[in-house]
């Protein structure tokens, strides 16, 4: 999945997503990125045990993909390649299944990437949302903080 059609369709059709290993330093990508997503639009719901109890971009952050009950469009993960195994039973558990796993820049793990895709997930690989997003040119002007 990696034609600029479909990352187009897949960032104009996924109005929520979940952040796995989101955090809360703004220098951050697993801040500013989500922090952009928010900004053009998206509801974004956090995903880190650390920052359990907080509330990021309106939304309380949870501890694992698990306690998530509502239906979520694209997951969009922030965590190191060799951690997305643990992830992996959550995501599979999730209902309905999100529509798309999204490992961010720097991030590829084929053998999740194949486990996912067998279950019907579309699964990117070593690519930013945000610079996607802009490339597309999809922002919108952003909101006043």
């Amino acid at each position: 999945m990696s034609t600029e059609a479909d990352v187009r369709g897949i960032l104009e059709h996924s109005p929520t997503v979940a952040v796995l290993g989101i955090h809360r330093a703004v220098e951050k990508p697993a801040f500013y990125v989500p922090e952009y997503l928010h900004d053009q639009g998206y509801r974004v719901i956090g995903v880190n045990p650390a920052f359990l109890g907080e509330t990021l971009f309106g939304e309380p952050v949870r501890a694992t993909l698990a306690e998530l009950t509502e239906p979520i469009d694209l997951v969009d993960v922030f965590r190191r390649a060799e951690a997305i195994p643990a992830h992996l039973d959550d995501i599979l558990a999730m209902r309905p299944l999100p529509k798309v796993v999204w490992f961010q820049l720097g991030i590829t793990n084929d053998d999740a990437a194949a486990e996912l895709e067998r279950a019907g997930i579309i699964v990117i690989q070593d690519r930013c949302t945000l610079a996607d997003h802009r490339r597309l040119g999809l922002g919108a002007p952003r909101r006043p903080r």
